[in-house]
């Protein structure tokens, strides 16, 4: 392997790309609006009727499970006068029952969609709305969590996914239930966020905590096999302050996975860290260019979940103060790049994984006419 030290700096994306509202509404277009976007777990609509409602870059959707157990997501708007169905002040996760009524006129649709009841319809208006339906956003779901597509004709989520599942297949995502979460309002933009997250060249000065458990990033990631996980350091096994824990390791996981941590960013929005015993689960939701709420779940294996004294507290603690030493950072870094002295940055060499959203960003933005 070349030298890290060796090889030359990468240009960051251009200034506007992190500050301009007319970039984020490009932005909007090309990658939140085509793209597939992580926005829940299946679990937070478990039974018929149960629905989730979240945010995708300001259009609001509704995911709903249907009578026959499948996920289905629509635009939270009626057809009728353009009413909210679900209004924002609504708790996020909640039940439909046994159909979709708006609350505004109290036209009424099945759980697929299809509208039913419009009252006080005469019977030749009635037939004019057969075939009538909610606008309806794809969905797709892998290992338990829910994505969706705005675009027309999205590529399957697979295909976006590449390799990402077949490197994370031993851990069981797809049972894992939480045990915290947190959710943090950064002032920053999400492209920060993400590139942070996909270099440890600022562990050292930023992570001192963390550096205790894994001492290579001390050195800024350099030299790490990233693909086959990070060491921790002696006797260490987790991401917990102690580096153990009294929960076991996830019972199919290799021999290097049960000691290691490994990380994936899944672009455009979710980010996995992946423990042993617990995985962090990432969720950004970018509200415009300098603003961003990420909720972070932390999820563990449903038999430690289910024992009676189940205490997440000692991923939890050390996962908080983790996260908010990295939102402090990524707003400094905001402000920092709002002073009329920046007109752009570099990624230093041992930056590449986080240089590659370079790369991955003007794919995105020319993948489209939006």
């Amino acid at each position: 392997m070349p030298n890290a030290s060796n090889r030359p700096l990468v240009s960051t994306l251009d200034r506007e790309c992190y500050l301009s509202a007319d970039v984020w509404q490009s932005e909007r277009r090309h990658i939140w609006f085509e793209q597939w976007i992580m926005v829940g777990r299946e679990s937070d609509a478990p039974t018929p009727g149960d629905r989730l409602v979240v945010d995708v870059a300001g259009e609001s959707i509704v995911v709903v499970r249907g009578v026959d157990d499948r996920l289905r997501a629509f635009y939270n708007v009626c057809r009728h006068r353009g009413a909210e169905l679900v209004a924002p002040d609504s708790p996020v996760v909640g039940s439909f029952g046994r159909t979709i009524k708006c609350p505004y006129h109290s036209w009424t649709y099945e759980l697929d969609g299809a509208l039913c009841r419009a009252p006080f319809l005469e019977t030749g208006s009635a037939d004019d709305l057969a075939g009538v339906a909610l606008h309806a956003v794809a969905v797709d779901t892998w290992g338990g969590f829910v994505f969706v597509s705005l675009g027309a004709t999205p590529e399957p989520l697979a295909k976006q996914l590449g390799q990402v599942p077949d490197r994370l297949r031993r851990y069981p995502l797809d049972q894992l239930q939480r045990g915290a979460t947190f959710t943090y309002d950064v002032a920053a933009n999400w492209k920060v966020l993400a590139e942070n997250y996909n270099e440890c060249y600022h562990c050292g000065p930023v992570h001192p905590e963390l550096c205790k458990l894994v001492p290579a990033f001390r050195r800024g990631g350099s030299g790490l096999d990233w693909t086959n996980g990070v060491p921790h350091r002696p006797g260490a096994w987790t991401f917990t302050a102690s580096g153990t824990s009294t929960r076991p390791p996830f019972p199919d996981l290799d021999e290097i996975e049960r000691v290691r941590h490994k990380g994936e960013l899944v672009y455009p929005n979710l980010l996995l860290s992946l423990a042993a015993e617990h995985v962090a689960a990432f969720r950004l939701v970018p509200s415009g260019a300098g603003q961003t709420t990420v909720s972070c779940d932390l999820l563990f294996h449903p038999d430690a979940v289910a024992e009676l004294d189940f205490d997440p507290s000692d991923v939890a603690d050390f996962w908080d103060l983790v996260n908010r030493q990295d939102w402090s950072i990524c707003e400094s870094v905001q402000r920092g790049m709002s002073s009329r002295a920046w007109r752009g940055g570099w990624f230093a060499p041992m930056e590449d994984d986080a240089a590659d959203i370079t790369r991955w960003y003007s794919r995105s933005m020319n993948a489209t006419d939006g």
